[in-house]
């Protein structure tokens, strides 16, 4: 019965991560970039929700969609006022400006609601299951049904509507996109607007089964969705999906029967012997550079 709980809560983990990890994988797939900070849009998300709920008296679900809505715009300001000038740059300047648009954040979240820990409320008001000796919270349910519902949609959402379409068109070649009549400057900004909406979601949801709230909140989470993202095939949301379920089954696992304190040097150094065998990650394809 331990085992079956501790793979029900790597699977809620594992939900969670891969819905941050969309973000990465999004923003990578089609603009070829790794905004690093996509963690602390999700402290973002979080703190917003949490003053929505403290300080306005909104119901829960009314504060998760402010948050998607604050998110989507602070997603979209980040692009046009941080990346899009360094659309044409070096890989490094973009690395180096996410790095900073990341130490922004939190300093701006340090001022605005201080470093004071708070105790954020779970939004989730299902009662937990009951099947024997197993007990499956609200929180779990509602994590892994958010992911499926996510992946779905998104799946879809690329494949059949216009917009996912000119996604595809810009990840496979910018330029011919272009050609074709595709904006890719809306393109972008479109991926980084449904990539921060979702991270509101995760933001809640993470900060809703450990609820802690500190303005460093979405660092450690944003880079473990990070490793789920490279560890099943950055730039592929299928792959994205069995990354994050993994890596929160691996974490999980290895709290309940390894060594707490070294969950996390498990997990990376899983995601080292996989690249090491795969280096595109799981379910990543290779890609061959004409030159």
């Amino acid at each position: 019965m331990a085992f079956l709980s501790n793979l029900i809560n790597g699977l809620s983990l594992g939900s969670i991560y891969a819905i941050i990890a969309l973000g990465y994988t999004m923003v990578y797939g089609i603009a070829k970039m790794l905004n690093f900070a996509h963690g602390d849009v999700i402290m973002i998300g979080a703190y917003v929700s949490f003053v929505s709920i403290y300080s306005l008296g909104t119901p829960p679900l009314l504060a998760l969609l402010i948050a998607m809505c604050v998110c989507t715009i602070l997603g979209v300001v980040i692009e046009r006022l941080a990346y899009r000038p360094l659309r044409s740059a070096a890989s490094l300047a973009v690395l180096i400006t996410a790095i900073g648009v990341s130490y922004l954040l939190q300093n701006i979240a340090l001022l605005l609601w201080t470093a004071n820990t708070k105790v954020y409320p779970s939004i989730v008001e299902f009662e937990p299951l009951h099947f024997g000796g197993l007990t499956i919270t609200g929180e779990t349910i509602v994590s892994i049904l958010a992911c499926i519902v996510i992946m779905v949609g998104l799946t879809l959402f690329t494949g059949k509507t216009k917009t996912g379409k000119a996604m595809r068109a810009v990840s496979e070649n910018r330029q011919a996109a272009e050609l074709m009549g595709i904006s890719v400057n809306r393109t972008i900004t479109i991926t980084f607007a449904i990539g921060s909406a979702l991270a509101a979601v995760a933001g809640v949801l993470y900060c809703s089964m450990y609820p802690v709230l500190i303005p460093t909140t979405g660092s450690i989470p944003g880079i473990k969705a990070f490793t789920a993202a490279v560890l099943g095939g950055i730039g592929s949301i299928p792959g994205t999906l069995v990354g994050g379920l993994l890596l929160g089954i691996i974490e999980i696992f290895g709290k309940a029967y390894i060594n707490q304190e070294l969950s996390d040097a498990i997990v990376f150094a899983v995601l080292i012997i996989i690249l090491l065998v795969k280096p595109n990650g799981l379910m990543g394809k290779k890609v061959t550079e004409k030159v």
